[in-house]
């Protein structure tokens, strides 16, 4: 079961050019930053209500984020949705004809179990399903 929006995910091409942005729009500091190696990116975290901005930076040219900045310039990357159950969802959303990115769920940023599903069968919207780690 989808429970809310986790997070909003947005690329850049500098979290340090970028983040003094985010925190005066919304009048918060990061509470968080990271390096997540598998998905070869940077992330920060702000709070905005029950959900939070995840900004995206490549370490890596050949990162999903580095080359999502080569077409786009950057800006809005996805949307999140917490769920109760991750692998009951992959199921669930699997069955129901959902392209999935991930058969099974992986360790994201911010201390979460992640799964994408593939944008073709969003209507071009790359979706995220997170789970809080144990």
């Amino acid at each position: 079961m989808i429970k809310k929006i986790e997070h909003i995910g947005i690329a850049v091409n500098s979290i340090s050019e970028a983040l003094p942005v985010f925190e005066a729009l919304f009048d918060k500091k990061a509470y968080k930053t990271e390096i997540v190696d598998s998905e070869f990116v940077k992330t920060a975290f702000i709070r905005v209500g029950e959900s939070k901005i995840e900004l995206l930076e490549a370490t890596n040219k050949s990162s999903a984020i580095a080359k999502f900045l080569e077409k786009n310039q950057g800006g809005f990357h996805h949307i999140a949705f917490e769920v109760e159950n991750i692998e009951g969802e992959i199921s669930r959303l699997g069955n129901s004809g959902f392209n999935l990115i991930h058969q099974t769920p992986k360790q994201g940023a911010d201390n979460k179990r992640i799964a994408f599903l593939h944008p073709k069968s969003t209507k071009g919207i790359l979706v995220e399903l997170c789970q809080e780690n144990s």
